[in-house]
């Protein structure tokens, strides 16, 4: 952990500590993330679910702005740093055990966050009960909020 992460997160103590205590004591997985879902904090909507390494996360509590790790890039991802969909941090929470976060944000710019051009990642729903193989997806947002070649090119 670097020198950043050791001041906001205490060390991982006993079971009732972690479940019942005041400190911050996040357990990341065995490749150094931890899951984190986002929600829009006006209307409670899910907007993405990404990780962060114990950088990103005390980035993001230092700053009050998402920090994220991309898996894809291997390497930090502050939201909105190319789109300017910043997202400023409103709650954040952590569940029972601490191996996974919740982020309550407001975003900025256009508000939309997710890279397809949706106002959310989970922009499409998959019906259950139909017995249909493969099953289908069914588009929720049926407009996107921009053009992504407009922001990222190609």
């Amino acid at each position: 952990m670097s020198d950043k992460s050791e001041s906001y997160f205490a060390e991982r103590g006993a079971k009732a500590e972690i479940e019942e205590g005041s400190v911050f004591a996040p357990k990341f997985g065995e490749d150094g993330l931890i899951p984190v879902v986002t929600t829009d904090a006006a209307t409670g909507d899910l907007l993405m679910h990404a990780y962060m390494n114990a950088e990103a996360l005390a980035l993001t509590i230092e700053t009050g702005e998402a920090v994220y790790w991309s898996r894809s890039r291997g390497g930090l991802w502050k939201k909105g740093e190319t789109s300017g969909q910043v997202q400023s941090v409103v709650e954040m929470r952590t569940d029972c055990d601490q191996d996974a976060i919740w982020l309550k944000v407001n975003v900025a710019g256009n508000g939309a966050t997710c890279h397809v051009g949706y106002k959310a990642c989970f922009y499409r729903s998959i019906p259950v009960g139909t017995g249909k193989k493969p099953a289908p997806l069914d588009f929720e947002e049926s407009e996107k909020v921009y053009d992504p070649k407009d922001v990222y090119g190609k």
